[in-house]
């Protein structure tokens, strides 16, 4: 738990450091006019670079920093441990029936039933899985699991994902500040910059919350989208039965961190809104309905 909370410090802190430094080379050094108005050309440049900025520079990281947070061992498929080789070739069969690049492959200790795909493109992306469900899954399970993550990975969902989130932060930021600097301008002089600043954290908080509404329900959309691809790929029996074998173990998914959810095949969250994933139930009625 320790390294993870580390790294995503770090991780945050270099993002921060980039985007200052990205913003001092374009000459962005404040968008609050002498009179108290706004540049609104100098905002939405400051509010793109922070917003779609940090979404892309965590998409190009996401690969090593997944590896890192997950503890993942890659494979070979020349490991001498035949369930690693099986999954390194089941991997590179599934990967050349969908027409995509062999992706990195690997697995991470943990007692969780869960796979995850990553990644800044399809020709650099991770798929993992945990032993706990190469335990607990049988092979064509597995199979519709792996089948899925490579779904992901075809339907570019990692790439879309980042532009949503990436226009999502855009907004919130340049919308919270326009707000910011009329109450700020609307109230004495002595209290405007009090009163300014809490504006923006109080809307940049608020508005963060209703962004994450438009980010969960693509993830969720997307999650049907990888289902059916699964069942194109291996056979719609083995996603459904795969997902039937996941509402068996969805007590073992770690919930400790909030900010891995997309890194989980299922998900945890009981207010509908901010799931990344559907119900179990949903996505098995969806593949049974599938032609």
């Amino acid at each position: 738990m320790g390294k993870r909370i580390m790294l995503f410090l770090v991780t945050n802190l270099a993002i921060m450091v980039t985007l200052s430094i990205v913003l001092s080379v374009l000459g962005v050094t404040g968008y609050v006019l002498p009179g108290g108005g706004l540049d609104y050309g100098t905002l939405a440049v400051f509010c793109l670079v922070w917003g779609m900025g940090g979404a892309f520079i965590s998409l190009l990281m996401s690969r090593v920093i997944a590896k890192m947070m997950m503890s993942v061992k890659l494979v070979n498929g020349q490991s001498g441990n035949a369930e690693l080789d099986w999954l390194h070739r089941t991997v590179a069969r599934l990967a050349q029936q969908a027409q995509l690049p062999m992706p990195e492959v690997g697995y991470y200790e943990s007692a969780e039933v869960n796979a995850f795909a990553t990644g800044p493109s399809k020709s650099k992306s991770l798929v993992a899985v945990s032993s706990g469900l190469l335990k607990g899954m049988r092979q064509e399970e597995v199979e519709g699991v792996l089948a899925h993550e490579l779904s992901h990975i075809k339907n570019g969902d990692m790439v879309t994902m980042t532009l949503i989130q990436g226009v999502v932060n855009a907004f919130v930021l340049f919308l919270s500040r326009i707000i910011a600097n009329i109450a700020r301008n609307a109230v004495d002089e002595r209290y405007a910059f009090m009163v300014g600043f809490a504006v923006t954290i109080a809307l940049d908080i608020l508005l963060g919350i209703l962004g994450m509404t438009v980010v969960a329900w693509f993830s969720r959309a997307r999650e049907f989208r990888a289902d059916a691809g699964a069942a194109t790929l291996t056979g719609r029996e083995n996603m459904i039965s795969a997902l039937r074998r996941l509402q068996t173990t969805k007590a073992l998914i770690d919930t400790r961190q909030p900010e891995l959810a997309t890194l989980k095949i299922s998900g945890t969250r009981r207010m509908a809104l901010f799931a990344t994933h559907p119900p179990l139930e949903d996505r098995i009625a969806a593949l049974e309905n599938y032609r």
